[in-house]
């Protein structure tokens, strides 16, 4: 089965590629594409799976991902060995033939473009990362490479959906607390539970910074097992590991 790319229309003419669970090499918890080097797959396949995401999206390409930590950090990439990735959950770049990557398995990747500056940048918002601002700090670093915030286009690719992420009150209580208007990505669930859309609250956040197109794929990494991972799934399964994919975005030489 060959690798399989979502796409952006908004993104459309820059290389890019939310990439799921399909190809790849790795059997077992972590069959398919797993790009994870955190997990404990085994890292032949887990490499084999990178050079394939590559391949698939910009070919020829020099990869630069993260040490992701749920942070609200952002730094421009460059070219680091894989056992000295910075810690961060945002990375921009400006380089024609570098590609740059954020992994997820549940959480909202971000990938984002002024074409006409030549400048893109990924994003990895957890729900830590998310109300930390990580969106606004990769598009403040794309604009120290010369975008213009009000060019950029962004998409949101596949994430947990509100119908599969439930949260409990002090969740609630914590975003609520930090902006009162927050309280419209929350619907009531069980008793002292919420269902939380997150996908919406990074949309709302990117509008807010200055992005005015944003596309959502609206794609549920929880309920669609055969194409996506999911943490939360094999967390409600008591499994000992879970797969990451790729969000991939560059620059043409």
């Amino acid at each position: 089965m060959s690798v399989r790319p979502f796409r952006s229309g908004l993104l459309d003419g820059v290389p890019h590629g939310f990439l799921g669970r399909k190809g790849g090499v790795s059997t077992g918890l972590y069959a398919g594409l797993n790009v994870g080097l955190g997990s404990d797959d085994d890292r032949a396949a887990i490499l084999e799976n990178r050079r394939l995401a590559v391949e698939a999206v910009l070919p020829g390409a020099t990869l630069a991902s993260l040490h992701q930590v749920h942070s609200a950090d952002a730094v421009i990439a460059d070219i680091w060995p894989d056992d000295q990735r910075p810690h961060a959950d945002a990375i921009v770049t400006d380089r024609p033939g570098t590609l740059i990557g954020i992994l997820t398995a549940d959480c909202v990747p971000v990938l984002l473009a002024d074409k006409a500056a030549g400048v893109v940048g990924a994003a990895h918002a957890g729900w830590k990362g998310a109300i930390g601002g990580v969106t606004d700090a990769a598009v403040a670093r794309m604009e120290e490479l010369g975008a213009n915030r009000e060019a950029i286009v962004a998409a949101i690719g596949p994430c947990i959906a509100r119908t599969s992420y439930e949260v409990d009150e002090a969740f609630f209580r914590r975003f609520a607390k930090a902006d009162p208007e927050n309280d419209r990505f929350f619907t009531d669930g069980r008793p002292g539970h919420y269902q939380f859309d997150i996908e919406g609250y990074v949309a709302a956040r990117l509008a807010a910074a200055g992005v005015a197109q944003v596309e959502l794929l609206g794609l549920d990494t929880y309920a669609n097992e055969p194409d996506f991972f999911s943490f939360r799934r094999a967390t409600h399964r008591g499994e000992p590991g879970y797969g990451r994919q790729f969000s991939l975005i560059g620059i043409t030489a």
